[in-house]
């Protein structure tokens, strides 16, 4: 999504107010559990929806 807005990490961090390292780890799937006020502030600096980001993968414990 990052590529299709041609903006770096780094404006979407300043846009957002969360730190770099913070959106590094939600970008490489790194965390568990986002706060929806951060997934909102994001959906709004990408002008996109949480689908567009989001992607349902289940565990392999449910298997």
């Amino acid at each position: 999504m990052l590529a299709d807005r041609n903006m770096a990490l780094n404006e979407l961090a300043d846009r957002v107010q969360i730190s770099v390292v913070s959106l590094s780890s939600l970008n490489t799937g790194k965390i568990e559990a986002i706060r929806l006020s951060t997934l909102n502030a994001i959906c709004r600096a990408l002008n996109c929806q949480p689908g567009d980001l989001l992607e349902y993968v289940p565990d392999e414990a449910g298997k």
